[in-house]
């Protein structure tokens, strides 16, 4: 039996947040582990790059990392139980949130530089 996708109904401007923090979650300049098991708080995000910003070792276009710098996405999160947030400072991704499926398969995460 497959998965549903998308099983809590996330806008697509909610899985493109969610799919960025799930990256930069991944990064040790970006988050830190906890508090809870499972759980990683991002405490640094990105500064934008001319039209863009980078993520590791990626591209990502500004229009596709809007919701990063939105209160009503972090509270949309919030409400779906995928995250705890401190607005505008810190936001901590439950365990729920890394086995979540965005579906970005790569689309707003270009390979690029300078």
């Amino acid at each position: 039996m497959n998965a549903k996708k998308n099983p809590l109904k996330l806008n697509p401007l909610q899985l493109r947040t969610l799919s960025l923090l799930q990256a930069l979650a991944r990064l040790p300049n970006s988050a830190v582990s906890g508090p809870n098991p499972g759980e990683v708080t991002v405490q640094r995000f990105p500064k934008r790059h001319e039209d863009h910003f980078h993520v590791g070792e990626f591209l990502v276009l500004g229009k596709d990392a809007t919701g990063l710098f939105n209160e009503a996405v972090w509270n949309a999160l919030v409400r779906k139980g995928l995250s705890r947030a401190d607005w505008p400072t810190q936001i901590t991704l439950t365990a729920d949130a890394f086995m979540y499926d965005t579906g970005d398969d790569g689309k707003i995460f270009r390979r690029g530089g300078h």
